[in-house]
Protein backbone atom coordinates (compact mmCIF):
# COMPACT_ATOMS: atom_id res chain seq x y z
CA UNK A 1 0.00 0.00 0.00
CA UNK A 2 1.28 3.47 -0.87
CA UNK A 3 1.77 5.92 1.99
CA UNK A 4 -0.45 8.97 1.74
CA UNK A 5 0.49 12.06 3.72
CA UNK A 6 -2.50 13.55 5.56
CA UNK A 7 -2.02 16.74 7.55
CA UNK A 8 -4.30 17.26 10.55
CA UNK A 9 -6.70 20.12 9.88
CA UNK A 10 -7.20 22.45 12.83
CA UNK A 11 -8.95 25.74 13.49
CA UNK A 12 -8.18 28.54 15.94
CA UNK A 13 -9.96 31.61 17.26
CA UNK A 14 -7.71 34.69 17.30
CA UNK A 15 -9.75 36.87 19.61
CA UNK A 16 -8.45 40.29 20.66
CA UNK A 17 -9.78 42.79 23.17
CA UNK A 18 -7.90 45.99 24.05
CA UNK A 19 -4.58 44.59 22.80
CA UNK A 20 -4.89 41.28 24.65
CA UNK A 21 -5.69 37.88 23.14
CA UNK A 22 -7.95 35.20 24.56
CA UNK A 23 -5.95 32.06 25.33
CA UNK A 24 -6.54 28.81 27.15
CA UNK A 25 -4.30 27.05 29.62
CA UNK A 26 -4.53 23.29 29.20
CA UNK A 27 -3.06 20.02 30.39
CA UNK A 28 -0.75 18.38 27.84
CA UNK A 29 1.81 15.57 28.03
CA UNK A 30 4.39 18.36 28.51
CA UNK A 31 2.47 19.93 31.43
CA UNK A 32 0.29 23.04 31.52
CA UNK A 33 0.58 24.93 28.24
CA UNK A 34 -1.00 27.99 26.59
CA UNK A 35 -2.81 27.94 23.26
CA UNK A 36 -5.36 29.83 21.24
CA UNK A 37 -8.83 28.34 21.58
CA UNK A 38 -8.29 25.70 18.91
CA UNK A 39 -8.97 22.15 17.85
CA UNK A 40 -9.51 19.69 15.06
CA UNK A 41 -11.98 19.87 12.21
CA UNK A 42 -14.57 17.13 12.75
CA UNK A 43 -16.26 15.12 9.99
CA UNK A 44 -19.37 16.84 8.62
CA UNK A 45 -18.45 20.41 9.58
CA UNK A 46 -16.92 23.38 7.83
CA UNK A 47 -13.82 25.15 9.18
CA UNK A 48 -16.08 28.03 10.31
CA UNK A 49 -18.39 25.68 12.20
CA UNK A 50 -15.40 23.95 13.78
CA UNK A 51 -13.98 27.25 15.01
CA UNK A 52 -17.30 28.33 16.55
CA UNK A 53 -17.57 24.94 18.28
CA UNK A 54 -13.98 24.87 19.53
CA UNK A 55 -14.10 28.41 20.96
CA UNK A 56 -17.33 27.57 22.79
CA UNK A 57 -16.02 24.22 24.11
CA UNK A 58 -12.70 25.64 25.30
CA UNK A 59 -13.76 29.08 26.62
CA UNK A 60 -17.57 28.96 27.16
CA UNK A 61 -17.85 32.07 24.97
CA UNK A 62 -20.04 32.29 21.89
CA UNK A 63 -17.96 33.31 18.87
CA UNK A 64 -18.88 34.62 15.44
CA UNK A 65 -16.04 34.53 12.90
CA UNK A 66 -15.85 37.64 10.73
CA UNK A 67 -12.57 37.12 8.85
CA UNK A 68 -9.80 34.66 8.16
CA UNK A 69 -6.46 35.79 9.62
CA UNK A 70 -4.46 33.14 7.83
CA UNK A 71 -3.82 29.55 6.88
CA UNK A 72 -0.73 28.08 8.54
CA UNK A 73 1.28 24.89 8.16
CA UNK A 74 3.44 23.58 11.00
CA UNK A 75 5.08 20.33 11.99
CA UNK A 76 5.31 18.68 15.38
CA UNK A 77 7.13 15.61 16.62
CA UNK A 78 5.07 13.85 19.27
CA UNK A 79 7.45 12.00 21.61
CA UNK A 80 6.92 8.28 22.14
CA UNK A 81 4.99 6.96 25.12
CA UNK A 82 4.83 3.42 26.51
CA UNK A 83 1.58 3.02 24.54
CA UNK A 84 2.44 4.80 21.28
CA UNK A 85 5.50 5.27 19.06
CA UNK A 86 6.93 8.68 18.15
CA UNK A 87 4.70 10.49 15.68
CA UNK A 88 5.52 13.14 13.06
CA UNK A 89 2.43 15.34 12.71
CA UNK A 90 1.80 18.20 10.29
CA UNK A 91 -0.98 20.65 11.15
CA UNK A 92 -2.89 22.81 8.67
CA UNK A 93 -4.46 25.59 10.74
CA UNK A 94 -7.25 27.96 9.70
CA UNK A 95 -7.13 30.95 12.07
CA UNK A 96 -10.23 33.14 12.35
CA UNK A 97 -10.94 36.42 14.05
CA UNK A 98 -14.40 37.63 14.93
CA UNK A 99 -16.82 38.84 17.53
CA UNK A 100 -16.83 37.39 21.01
CA UNK A 101 -20.36 36.90 22.29
CA UNK A 102 -21.93 35.97 25.59
CA UNK A 103 -20.11 33.90 28.17
CA UNK A 104 -21.94 30.88 29.62
CA UNK A 105 -20.54 30.67 33.16
CA UNK A 106 -22.45 27.44 33.78
CA UNK A 107 -20.78 25.67 30.85
CA UNK A 108 -18.01 23.23 31.72
CA UNK A 109 -14.80 23.75 29.73
CA UNK A 110 -13.46 20.99 27.48
CA UNK A 111 -11.52 18.16 29.12
CA UNK A 112 -8.00 19.32 29.90
CA UNK A 113 -8.74 23.06 29.78
CA UNK A 114 -7.85 24.62 33.14
CA UNK A 115 -8.80 28.23 32.48
CA UNK A 116 -9.02 31.06 30.00
CA UNK A 117 -6.77 34.11 30.19
CA UNK A 118 -5.87 37.21 28.23
CA UNK A 119 -2.30 38.04 27.15
CA UNK A 120 -0.75 40.72 25.00
CA UNK A 121 1.90 39.82 22.42
CA UNK A 122 4.80 40.74 24.72
CA UNK A 123 3.41 38.45 27.43
CA UNK A 124 3.06 35.68 24.85
CA UNK A 125 6.68 36.15 23.78
CA UNK A 126 7.80 35.96 27.42
CA UNK A 127 5.98 32.65 27.91
CA UNK A 128 7.04 30.81 24.71
CA UNK A 129 8.32 27.80 26.65
CA UNK A 130 4.70 27.15 27.65
CA UNK A 131 3.13 27.43 24.18
CA UNK A 132 1.38 24.33 22.90
CA UNK A 133 1.56 25.61 19.33
CA UNK A 134 4.43 27.39 17.62
CA UNK A 135 1.72 29.35 15.78
CA UNK A 136 0.30 31.14 18.84
CA UNK A 137 2.44 34.27 18.47
CA UNK A 138 2.44 34.27 14.65
CA UNK A 139 -1.37 34.28 14.52
CA UNK A 140 -1.57 37.14 17.05
CA UNK A 141 1.07 39.15 15.19
CA UNK A 142 -0.74 38.66 11.87
CA UNK A 143 -3.96 39.78 13.55
CA UNK A 144 -2.21 42.83 15.03
CA UNK A 145 -0.91 43.70 11.52
CA UNK A 146 -4.53 43.87 10.39
CA UNK A 147 -4.48 40.81 8.16
CA UNK A 148 -8.08 39.95 7.34
CA UNK A 149 -9.24 37.76 4.49
CA UNK A 150 -12.90 37.39 3.54
CA UNK A 151 -14.65 34.30 4.88
CA UNK A 152 -15.79 33.35 1.39
CA UNK A 153 -12.13 32.49 0.66
CA UNK A 154 -13.00 29.16 2.30
CA UNK A 155 -15.55 27.10 0.43
CA UNK A 156 -17.13 23.99 1.90
CA UNK A 157 -18.97 21.83 -0.62
CA UNK A 158 -22.40 20.48 0.39
CA UNK A 159 -21.02 16.94 0.12
CA UNK A 160 -19.21 17.51 3.43
CA UNK A 161 -22.57 17.67 5.22
CA UNK A 162 -24.09 14.59 3.54
CA UNK A 163 -23.82 11.06 4.87
CA UNK A 164 -21.49 9.17 2.57
CA UNK A 165 -20.11 12.34 0.96
CA UNK A 166 -20.83 12.98 -2.70
CA UNK A 167 -24.55 13.12 -3.58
Amino acid sequence: MTYRWKPSVTVAGIIEKEGRYLLVEEHTPKGLMFNNPAGHLDPGESPLQACVREVLEETAFAFTPTALVGIYLSRFSKPPTPEDPEEDITYLRFAFTGTLGAHDASRQLDTGIVRTLWMNIDEMKASQARHRSRLLIRCAEDHAKGIRLPLDMIYTDDSVFMPGGTP
